[in-house]
């Protein structure tokens, strides 16, 4: 897919108090400190706690920080909504627990919302601690030619799907689609919000806006997560790919449970045997779910 450069049509500039930063956290004590220590003093932060899971010892109490404890893990997407409802600013910030906003990173990304009114949500140039790229160019619910390039684009452009690690949206948009599918409990939740928030709108990356994203360190590493996870992505798969039309999504789900099974490198690694073993009961429990079941059938 070729990048589509976007022309700037300023608007109204908003403020660093007028949009909210909404955290879904799970176990999460280990890098929330950092990712509130990111955050300009003036932007309000709502903090979801998935299932009473975290702690939040290091969370400041001179801060304008709203803890949302919910009492089990009801899923990223729901607890994402959930902290939506109590913000009260034009404009949310979904950030993961593992994220940190650079300098200016908000400031960039409220200047992009300024310049291009007609977008519906923003991702800012995300980057691994390392400094690789954390750039999201295609995914499962696109079509192969809607994909892009790896690397990040050299200036602002319409992209075709978002990342949920540093997202930006109106709440308006947001409610308007009626938020996250509380269906999907983990996985493709983003993609499938981008593919509606499209239908208002382009989805614009924002190049100057700048993001670190430890990935995969916003929950704890263990064998019995890393099944919990894959179980859920492949349930997730299946669900989302029939929902937006994917060829085959059961079908092509359990062949790649069953090669994630027989690779090699099972056998020195507890976590990825529990994590082939988790994606296969996913794809076998999501092979039972008609697309009438609408997904809502205990996982």
């Amino acid at each position: 897919m070729q990048w589509q450069r976007v022309k700037y049509s300023r608007v109204k500039k908003y403020d660093l108090s007028d949009v909210t930063v909404v955290s879904v956290c799970y176990y999460s004590d280990l890098v929330i400190g950092d990712m509130i220590g990111s955050v300009p003093e003036r932007t309000p932060i709502i903090l979801v706690d998935n299932g009473r899971t975290t702690t939040f010892d290091t969370v400041p109490d001179n801060r304008n920080i709203k803890i949302l404890r919910l009492t089990t893990n009801q899923g990223f997407g729901k607890g994402c909504n959930e902290g939506a409802k109590f913000a009260t600013t034009p404009l949310l910030l979904f950030l993961n627990p593992d994220a940190r906003l650079d300098e200016n990173a908000l400031s960039m990304l409220l200047e992009g919302v300024a310049a291009h009114p007609s977008a519906s949500a923003f991702n800012p140039r995300i980057s691994t601690e390392s400094g690789k790229a954390y750039f999201k160019r295609r995914s499962y619910l696109l079509p192969r030619a809607q994909w892009m390039k790896r690397g990040w684009p050299d200036t602002d452009v319409e992209v075709p799907i978002l990342s949920g690690a540093a997202l930006l949206v109106s709440k308006q948009n947001f409610d308007s689609v009626n938020g996250f599918d509380e269906n999907i409990f983990l996985y493709h939740e983003d993609d499938d919000l981008s593919l509606r928030l499209r239908e208002f709108g382009p989805l614009l990356f924002i190049r100057e806006a700048h993001v670190i994203h430890s990935s995969g360190h916003s929950s704890v590493r263990s064998p019995a997560i890393a099944y919990l996870k894959a179980r859920h992505m492949a349930i997730s798969r299946i669900y989302a790919g029939r929902k937006h039309g994917r060829p085959l999504p059961a079908l092509s789900t359990i062949l790649q449970s069953l090669l994630l099974l027989l690779s090699p490198s099972n056998i020195f690694s507890r976590r990825r045997r529990a994590k082939a073993l988790g994606m296969l009961s996913g794809a076998t429990l999501g092979l039972q779910l008609r697309k009438s079941d609408n997904g809502k059938r205990p996982i």
